[in-house]
C-alpha cells in the first residue's frame, strides 16, 4: 500500500448539533485506510514512513473515532429532539481500561482495522501496547461505573456520564525492597486521543464566602457571595454500545483558573506568583483521592467532590435542558444515580439552583429535588459512610451547610411525628452528627433526598436494611432496594478471553455477548468430553498468554502445569489478604518441618494484585508480608518448585485482562458481612475459575447459582461473627489452640521472611494476636480445610474441568446489562431510545 501524502483531509466533524448531517467514513478496508492515512498526515504531521508508534496509535485512535463521531452526533441531536429521560451516571471514579480494542470491537472494526494497518505494512497489536490505560479509578467503584455506562449504550439509554478528568489517576504503583512505592500516573503524557475539550461550555464553579439575605418583591432571599472560583472545563468521551450504532457520552471535568496568568506580577519578576492562581485552581482535578490525612488533603477531596457535581448539574439543566425548560419537569427528564456518597453534595446543589437562583419556592424544589435522586451504597463500613466536618464543610461553601441544616430540621420533624421524642433516635438519624464532631453524615444525607436506596448484592441490601441504616428502612421501607451488581461481557469475555468467546459462540451461536443468559446453553456440554477438552486447552492457552504478558513486564514466567490461584482486589483488611498469607506460609512451613509430604503438594502459583491506599499503613505492611514470604517461599529448593508466589506490579484493569482469564481458583475471603458485592468474583467465574469463598456480598448469590458442588464455601456466616463479636473476640485463643496457625505466625514473627529481623512484621503480628478487627484466625482452620477440599478436587482435572465449565454457564446473571435492567425497572423508570 502507498502512503497517502498529499490527498486532501476529510471533512472534520464539527461538535455543533447545528451542524448536519456528519458522514462516517466506508466501513471498508480502503476506506480504512484511508482515513487513517489522512489522520497520520494531517493529525500527527508525519507521513508513515517517518511516524513514531505512537504517532501511528494516535492516528488509530482518530480513525476509530471518526466512525463512531456521526452515530454519536446523531444520538445527540435526536435526544435533544426527543427529551427523553436521561440517567446522569455521578461517580467520583471511573476505572475505564483501554479504549481501543472496546471501540473497535463496538463498532464491528476489528478485523477491517486489523487487515487496513497491515496493508500499511503495521501490526496493530504493536500500537495496542502503545495505549495507556486511564487510571480514573481506584478499584471496583470505578471498573463497575465503566460497566455500568457501557450497558446503558448497549441498551440504548440515553445516559450521560459525570466525573473528574484527573490529570493523574491512581498512582502507579512500584516495589522497593517488596515495599510498595507510589509513583505519579501521567495517563495523558503521550496525549489522548479519545476525549473533546469543549472551553466554551465551561462552568463557573464557587467556593467559600459568605451568604446574605435580600428581600426579592418581598420575598425573603438568600444569596451566596463565593470568596473564590474555578472554572470547569467539559472533556467529552464517546461511549458506543455494541452493535447498535448508540453512541452515549462520558463528561469529565478538568479545573482551570478564571484568571490563570497575573502578567503585571510576571513582569515584576514574581514568576512563581504568577501563576499561583493556576496551581491552586488545577490541583481540584489533578489527583484521584488526594491524600487525606491532613486538612489540606480533606478540603481538596470536598472541593473536587462539590466541583464535579455542581459543573454536572449546571450543565444539565444548561445545555441539555431546552431553554424554555420547566423545572417544574425536572423528575421526568432526568435521574441523577450518586454512586456512594462523593456526589452527595449535589443534593444541596440542586436545591441552592432552584431556590436560589430559579427562584422557586422551597417545598417545591424540595420536592422536585427528591424525585431526581438516588443513592447507591457500597459499603458495610462505618469508617467507608463518608462524614465532613461542619467547620470544613460551612468554610468551603456556607450556603449548602445552611440547606443541610434546614433539610435536617424539615427532616427531623417527620421523624418525630413518626417516631415521637425518642431523643437517641432522633440522634441516631439526624443528618448533622455530634459525636466526636460536629458533622454531615453524607449517607443519611443521600438517604432522606433520595428516591431510593440501592444495596449492590442480596446480602448488603438485607444489611443496610437491618443493620446500617436500619432506623431510616424502618420509616421509608419502600424505599429501599437491591441491584446486584454486574460486569460486561463485552470486555471480561468477549475482548479478555477471545478463546473462550470463540468456543461459545461455536457452541451457542452468536448473541450471547447481549444475553448473557445464554450461556445456560452449555450446562449440557459439561458433560461432553470433547468439548471438555477443548475447554481445557483454552485455559492452558490462556495460562501461557499471561505468562508472556508478566515477562514482558520483567516479572517471573507463570509455569501453566501449576493450579493458578489468584487474588486480585483492593488491599484491605477486610479483604483479608492476610489469611491468604497464612495459608501459604502454613503449606511452606509444613514443607519444611516435615508435617506436609512435598511430593503430596498440589504445585500453585499464588497471583496477588493489588494497591494499597497511600496513606493506610497495615495495608502497605500487607504488601511487604506477601512480597517477603514469596520470595522466601520461591527461592527455597527445599518445595522443590511446588510453590511460587507472583505480586505483579501496578495491577490494572489492563493485567486484569490477561489475570482474569487464566486463573483456576478464585479467592474471595471477606469476612462474612463486610464486602458490599464485589465484581472480581464475578468476572473470574465467568472465565472458568472456581470459588473459594466466605458467604459475603455477590459469593452468596453466585454459590447459589453456579451450585454448592462447584464452589469452596467456608468460614463464619455473617450471623455468626456478630455472635463471636458479641461474646467477646479474643484471636490469641485460636493461635494458641491451632498447630499450624500458631507455626505460620511464629514463623513470621521469628523473621524468617525478613532476614531475621524481628521486628519488620511486629506491628502485623501484633495486629492478628490482639486486635484481628476481620477474623483472620478465627475462619484460619475452616479456611485450611476448604483448601484441602480444593486440592482434592484439582487432582481430578476432568471434574474440575466440569465445575469450570458450569461456572461459566452459570454466571449470565452477573451480566451489567442485567443489572442496568433492574436499575431501570426499580430506580429510574426511563427506557431505550432505539
Amino acid at each position: 500500500m502507498t502512503e497517502n501524502t498529499s490527498a486532501a483531509p476529510a471533512p472534520r466533524p464539527t461538535h455543533s448539533l447545528a451542524v448536519s448531517p456528519v458522514i462516517a467514513p466506508a466501513a471498508s478496508v480502503d476506506g480504512f485506510v484511508k482515513q487513517f492515512l489522512q489522520n497520520l498526515n494531517f493529525d500527527q504531521g508525519v507521513a508513515l514512513s517517518a511516524s513514531h508508534v505512537n504517532d501511528r496509535y494516535l492516528a488509530l485512535a482518530s480513525t476509530v473515532r471518526d466512525y463512531l463521531m456521526a452515530r454519536w452526533f446523531d444520538d445527540r441531536a435526536q435526544q435533544k429532539k426527543l427529551q427523553a429521560k436521561t440517567v446522569c451516571y455521578l461517580s467520583a471514579e471511573y476505572l475505564l481500561g483501554r479504549q481501543l480494542d472496546n471501540n473497535l470491537l463496538a463498532a464491528r472494526l476489528t478485523d477491517i482495522a486489523t487487515e487496513a494497518l497491515a496493508q500499511c505494512g503495521i501490526d496493530i497489536d504493536d500500537l495496542r501496547a502503545v495505549e495507556i490505560e486511564p487510571g480514573l479509578g481506584n478499584g471496583g467503584l470505578g471498573r463497575l461505573a465503566a460497566c455500568f455506562i457501557d450497558s446503558l449504550a448497549t441498551m440504548s439509554v440515553p445516559t450521560i456520564g459525570y466525573g473528574i478528568r484527573y490529570e493523574y489517576g491512581i498512582f502507579r504503583q512500584a516495589f522497593a525492597d517488596g515495599q510498595q512505592v507510589e509513583q505519579p500516573d501521567a495517563w495523558l503524557r503521550m496525549g489522548s486521543p479519545w476525549d473533546f475539550p469543549h472551553p466554551e461550555h465551561a462552568q463557573t464553579i464557587s467556593f467559600a464566602g459568605t451568604t446574605e439575605t435580600y428581600d426579592d418583591d418581598g420575598v425573603e432571599r438568600t444569596r451566596w457571595v463565593p470568596e473564590w472560583n474555578v472554572l470547569a472545563v467539559p472533556y467529552n468521551m464517546m461511549v458506543p454500545g455494541y452493535h447498535n450504532g448508540r453512541v452515549n457520552t462520558l463528561r469529565l471535568w478538568r479545573a482551570v483558573a478564571t484568571n490563570a496568568f497575573d502578567l503585571h506580577t510576571f513582569n515584576s519578576g514574581d514568576y512563581v506568583q504568577s501563576v499561583r492562581a493556576q496551581t491552586f485552581a488545577e490541583n481540584i482535578s489533578k489527583v484521584l483521592y488526594p491524600e487525606d490525612s491532613t486538612p489540606q488533603g480533606k478540603e481538596l477531596r470536598l472541593q473536587q467532590q462539590y466541583f464535579f457535581v455542581a459543573a454536572s448539574i449546571a450543565d444539565f439543566i444548561e445545555n441539555v435542558l431546552p431553554d424554555d425548560f420547566d423545572l417544574e419537569g425536572l423528575p421526568e427528564r432526568v435521574i441523577f444515580q450518586l454512586n456512594d456518597t462523593h456526589p452527595v453534595i449535589g443534593v444541596p446543589e440542586l436545591m441552592r439552583v432552584l431556590v436560589d437562583e430559579k427562584k422557586m419556592d422551597w417545598d417545591a424544589a424540595w420536592a422536585i429535588t427528591q424525585k431526581c435522586f438516588a443513592y447507591t451504597c457500597h459499603t458495610l463500613l462505618p469508617e467507608a459512610l463518608e462524614v465532613w466536618s461542619v467547620d470544613l464543610l460551612g468554610r468551603l461553601l456556607p450556603r449548602h451547610l445552611e440547606i443541610i441544616y434546614r433539610i435536617n430540621d424539615e427532616f427531623l420533624l417527620e421523624v418525630r411525628e413518626r417516631f415521637g421524642d425518642d431523643e437517641m433516635l432522633i440522634r441516631n438519624m439526624s443528618i448533622i452528627g455530634e459525636h466526636p464532631y460536629r458533622s454531615v453524615r453524607m449517607a443519611y444525607l443521600a438517604t432522606v433526598a433520595g428516591s431510593k436506596v440501592n444495596g449492590v448484592a442480596e446480602l448488603h441490601s438485607q444489611l443496610l436494611r437491618d443493620n446500617v441504616l436500619k432506623d431510616f428502612a424502618e420509616m421509608w421501607p419502600d424505599k429501599f432496594t437491591n441491584v446486584t451488581n454486574g460486569v460486561t461481557p463485552r470486555r471480561f469475555l468477549r475482548l479478555a478471553n477471545p478463546d473462550l468467546s470463540s468456543l461459545i459462540t461455536e457452541a451457542l451461536g452468536a448473541g450471547w455477548t447481549v444475553d448473557l443468559e445464554r450461556l445456560r446453553g452449555l450446562e449440557a456440554l459439561a458433560d461432553d468430553a470433547d468439548f471438555r477438552e477443548r475447554f481445557a486447552a483454552v485455559k492452558l492457552s490462556n495460562k501461557r498468554r499471561l505468562s508472556r504478558v508478566l515477562e514482558a513486564r520483567g516479572e517471573d514466567a507463570l509455569d501453566d502445569s501449576h493450579m493458578l490461584d489468584v487474588m486480585i482486589k483492593r488491599l484491605h483488611e477486610y479483604k483479608r489478604q492476610t489469611l491468604k498469607v497464612l495459608h501459604i506460609v502454613s503449606t511452606y512451613e509444613g514443607i519444611v518441618s516435615g508435617r506436609l509430604d512435598v511430593d503430596a503438594v498440589q504445585a500453585r502459583t499464588f497471583l496477588f494484585g493489588a494497591k494499597a491506599a497511600p496513606g493506610y499503613g497495615m495495608a502497605k505492611r500487607i504488601i511487604h508480608l506477601i512480597n517477603a514470604v514469596g520470595e522466601v517461599v520461591s527461592a527455597d529448593p527445599r518445595v522443590q518448585g511446588k510453590l511460587k508466589v507472583l505480586y505483579p506490579a501496578n495491577y490494572n484493569v489492563t493485567l486484569a485482562e490477561s489475570i482474569i482469564p487464566a486463573a483456576d481458583l478464585s479467592e474471595q475471603i471477606s469476612l462474612a458481612g463486610k464486602e458490599a458485592s464485589g465484581t472480581g468474583n464475578m468476572k473470574l467465574a465467568l472465565n472458568g475459575a472456581l470459588t473459594i469463598g466466605t458467604d459475603d456480598g455477590a459469593n452468596v448469590e453466585i454459590r447459589q447459582l453456579v451450585g454448592d458442588d462447584n464452589f469452596f464455601l467456608f468460614g463464619m456466616s455473617e450471623p455468626e461473627v456478630e455472635a463471636r463479636w458479641t461474646e467477646g473476640y479474643r484471636p490469641a485463643n485460636f493461635y494458641q489452640r491451632d498447630e499450624r496457625l500458631r507455626s505460620a505466625i511464629d514463623l513470621i514473627a521469628g523473621g524468617a521472611f525478613s532476614d531475621g529481623d524481628r521486628t519488620v512484621f511486629e506491628p502485623l503480628v501484633s495486629n492478628l494476636l490482639y486486635e484481628d478487627r476481620f477474623m483472620a484466625l478465627a475462619d484460619f482452620a475452616s479456611y485450611l480445610d476448604a483448601q484441602e477440599r480444593v486440592d482434592a478436587a484439582y487432582a481430578d482435572q476432568d471434574a474440575w474441568v466440569r465445575s469450570a465449565i458450569l461456572n461459566v454457564a452459570r454466571s449470565g446473571y452477573f451480566s451489567s446489562d442485567r443489572a442496568m435492567r433492574d436499575y431501570l425497572d426499580r430506580i429510574w423508570h426511563a427506557t431505550p431510545v432505539r
